[in-house]
């Protein structure tokens, strides 16, 4: 007969949490990026971990535009290493967020590849304020073509469902028939969001995964996107399929957490609101 102290070691094992991990970039104010990642990870009861890729700060000087330094490709495969040598077998969950150079971009495509997943949730973040356009073109482009292949789950806003589909986003029908088209080109499920970028009383986004489509829609908290909104989602996404949700059960439960987040606002002297992960703690 087990003793009590064998019982609680099984227990303590069966309520280890799920292991996520963001490869993302840090955001110096704390409303975005890893930072948002890692408090949504927390809340939502998973233990997350980071690969920083780059440091992005707003600046206060320059009408609060991003000044984007990247991470150095060899650091960034370091991180990945250690991460994913000492989470072998448990970790197989990620959501990437910002990459920001084609040589980041190759570097995270070669890691993904070094083991199995059964999450890969792409937050196709295609601009960055700071870079030259020339640069951030060919960052899109190596994105597209290295890592939207390997997505399961994909979340562009509303310029990314554009430029990924390739169609002009005016209203629902066209967020439908966008997350379509991402659908078919990569395979993944897609949750395209049209936030406050499209006209009307509520925030609706639309999941696609091949054979359901559901409009997700809340009433809008205002008329102008909250900082972190787009990366807690994709986050809150990644930590419900670590836990074993499906799909759509991921999306509608973060489109519910983003939305609180978004009601228990952070605001400070920059002129946007940061979403609070924490708001039910």
């Amino acid at each position: 007969m087990p003793s009590s102290t064998d019982i609680s070691a099984d227990a303590a094992l069966t309520a280890r949490p799920a292991i996520t991990l963001t490869i993302a970039g840090s955001e110096a104010t704390g409303g975005a990026g890893a930072q948002a990642d890692l408090k949504t990870f927390q809340q939502l009861g998973t233990y997350g971990i980071t690969a920083l890729t780059c440091i992005v700060s707003f600046n206060p000087q320059d009408n609060w535009n991003h000044r984007f330094v990247p991470v150095d490709a060899n650091v960034i495969a370091d991180q990945l290493e250690a991460i994913q040598t000492c989470y072998a077998g448990s970790l197989k969950s990620v959501k990437i967020g910002m990459l920001g150079s084609p040589a980041t971009i190759d570097t995270v495509a070669t890691a993904l590849g070094n083991q199995e997943w059964d999450n890969i949730v792409l937050d196709p973040v295609l601009i960055c304020k700071g870079q030259e356009p020339g640069h951030a073109l060919d960052t899109d482009q190596a994105l597209k073509a290295q890592v939207l292949p390997l997505a399961t789950f994909v979340t562009p806003n509303h310029f990314e469902a554009e430029s990924l589909s390739g169609i002009t986003i005016n209203n629902v029908e066209d967020l439908e028939k966008a997350a379509r088209i991402i659908h078919e080109a990569s395979g993944a499920a897609v949750l395209a969001k049209g936030g406050v970028r499209l006209e009307g009383p509520d925030a609706v986004d639309v999941f696609f995964d091949g054979e359901t489509l559901e409009v997700l829609s809340a009433p809008k908290i205002g008329e102008v996107a909250v900082s972190g909104a787009g990366c807690s989602l994709a986050a809150a996404v990644t930590a419900e399929l670590a836990k074993g949700a499906t799909p759509l059960e991921a999306a509608r439960t973060a489109k519910a957490f983003v939305t609180e987040g978004i009601k228990a606002r952070v605001s400070s002297h920059a002129p946007f609101d940061a979403l609070w992960q924490g708001f039910a703690g």
